[in-house]
């Protein structure tokens, strides 16, 4: 039974002690929490009573806890980031949850994902493959043109805007069948190759950055949708549709060299 209207709460947690251990789930009570608290407040709830214990906390990521960083990622039930839609784990709240439930965590499943401890992945992968094109090179000196000044299409600084938002956690990827970062990949393509900033090294761009993807051992994408619906920006699969479309049109041209 619940406390004062708090929740009494089973956990499955995934613990492993480094990226060449073999990790298990481990099972854990903890009790009086609070329908208000966040998720990531729950799992502080949970480290604060192991370490009164004498045992090892839970290791997770964490920074901004504001729905921005994208570092929370966690596998909640079956759910990137948990029940909800458009969320991250840090503004999931435990009301979505009943007294007395067993709940699984674990961290994000994706060969390219690596486990570094418990619910820690490395997503370096993302890093190398933003690196492999995902700016934009401007040469400042002299007269050059101010972004704010080149007039763009309101549909298509919308669309940038949209693709722009992604915060790069990993959630398409933990979701996908596959372990694809298309949806990532592609919103990173099309905020530059919706605007005229991006035009000069688009073809480079999408490339690159598309190799780079393949090379860290992503799976290929099979339209499945698992990603979009548990992005928790919303990024729609469209930009998927128009890097294919990029890429298609930067290898004809580079054949044609």
């Amino acid at each position: 039974m619940s406390t004062a209207n708090g929740l009494n709460l089973t956990l499955k947690v995934w613990r492993q002690k480094n990226d060449k251990a073999k990790g298990q789930m481990e099972t854990y009570q903890v009790s009086d929490i609070s329908p208000d608290s966040s998720f990531l407040e729950m799992m502080d709830i949970l480290n604060e009573k192991l370490i009164n214990d004498g045992g090892d906390p839970v290791a997770f990521d964490h920074d901004c806890r504001e729905g921005i960083c994208g570092s929370c990622s966690m596998f909640i039930n079956g759910e990137a980031h948990g029940p909800g839609r458009e969320i991250t784990t840090c503004q999931l709240h435990m009301r979505e949850f009943k007294n007395g439930e067993t709940i699984y965590i674990e961290p994000w499943r994706a060969k390219a994902f690596p486990v570094i401890k418990d619910l820690v992945v490395d997503r370096g992968a993302f890093d190398r493959i933003m690196a492999a094109g995902g700016f934009v090179s401007v040469n400042t000196s002299g007269n050059t043109q101010d972004a704010n000044a080149i007039p763009i299409p309101k549909a298509d600084a919308d669309k940038a805007f949209d693709a722009a938002t992604c915060i790069g956690c990993g959630a398409c990827v933990a979701s996908c069948k596959n372990s694809s970062a298309m949806l990532f990949v592609s919103a990173k393509v099309s905020q530059f190759a919706l605007l005229p900033q991006g035009k000069v090294e688009a073809k480079e761009r999408v490339l690159n950055m598309v190799q780079q993807m393949d090379d860290e051992g992503f799976g290929n994408c099979s339209n499945t949708g698992a990603c979009e619906v548990e992005c928790p920006k919303g990024i729609s699969l469209e930009n998927i549709a128009r890097m294919n479309r990029e890429y298609m049109s930067a290898s004809f041209t580079a054949d044609k060299q």
